[in-house]
């Protein structure tokens, strides 16, 4: 009976130790993103193109006050930052211009990118204007595309990234769905066109995510967060097409920053 007591005890305490310890390196996790330094790369979807509210030293980059990297470094107090995003940017744009900031003392960077290379404009625009059999074949262009040429250029950026902050944690942040389903009387797109442009989504962020996983870094998945608030849903976190503004057609609103987002970057950072 003693040896079972004390045996009891030994568990009980070498668990309340792993546990502290477990508790005490998250927290140092936590605080090492917060005290150093955060940069934030990418596409529109980083740069808070839809959600108004756009810095205007940032120009055509969109760069918005209600984007995700800005609320993130308004909430946690990173010792610097640094919003590098731009609307349009390609993987090519963020080698060349975007990694500046980068450092030995950055210790978070965010990233989306790999749309605007794919041809996420001019597939919209077709999907937009044209038919539905148009609209699925230039998908599956992009598709081959994703397949053949994509996973190489995303590692040029994230080796790049790595290279030049070489203790950063990278969270890489996918693409939400754009459509719920199976809703009727939601005027717009066709169903095929709808669900041609959701699995697209999920094309990507699947050979991104894996991209991602394979250098080591987090990948935050948004469709997630997103649904529910996708187009047609009713409580939409996305622009449908804005004839008054077309850049904005199909990225995120200001919701769509902090509701589907924010709250992704939070669990990955």
């Amino acid at each position: 009976m003693r040896r079972s007591r004390l045996s009891v005890y030994v568990a009980s305490l070498l668990l309340a130790v792993g546990t502290a310890l477990t508790g005490a390196a998250s927290a140092q996790a936590a605080d090492s993103a917060a005290i150093g330094g955060y940069v934030a790369l990418g596409d529109s979807y980083s740069s808070g193109l839809g959600s108004g509210s756009y810095i205007s030293s940032s120009g055509d980059c969109k760069r918005s006050t209600k984007a995700y990297p800005y609320l993130w470094a308004a909430a946690n107090s990173p010792s610097s930052f640094d919003f590098t995003a731009c609307s349009g940017a390609q993987t090519g744009d963020v080698t060349a211009s975007q990694l500046g900031p980068l450092s030995s003392a950055t210790a978070l960077v965010s990233i989306s990118i790999g749309g605007n290379d794919a041809g996420f404009a001019d597939i919209m625009t077709t999907c937009v204007l044209q038919s539905d059999s148009a609209c699925v074949s230039r998908i599956n262009t992009a598709k081959a595309f994703v397949d053949s040429t994509l996973p190489a250029r995303l590692d040029t950026v994230y080796s790049a990234i790595r290279a030049k902050a070489p203790t950063a944690h990278v969270v890489v942040l996918g693409y939400p769905r754009f459509y719920k389903l199976g809703v009727s009387g939601c005027l717009g797109l066709s169903e095929t066109k709808r669900k041609a442009l959701n699995g697209a989504a999920d094309y990507i962020d699947a050979a991104t995510e894996k991209r991602a996983l394979d250098h080591g870094f987090a990948f935050g998945d948004v469709r997630t967060t997103f649904t529910g608030h996708e187009l047609c849903s009713g409580s939409s976190w996305m622009h449908a097409v804005n004839w008054l503004n077309i850049p904005e057609s199909y990225h995120p609103t200001a919701a769509g920053q902090s509701g589907g987002y924010l709250p992704v970057l939070n669990s990955a950072a």
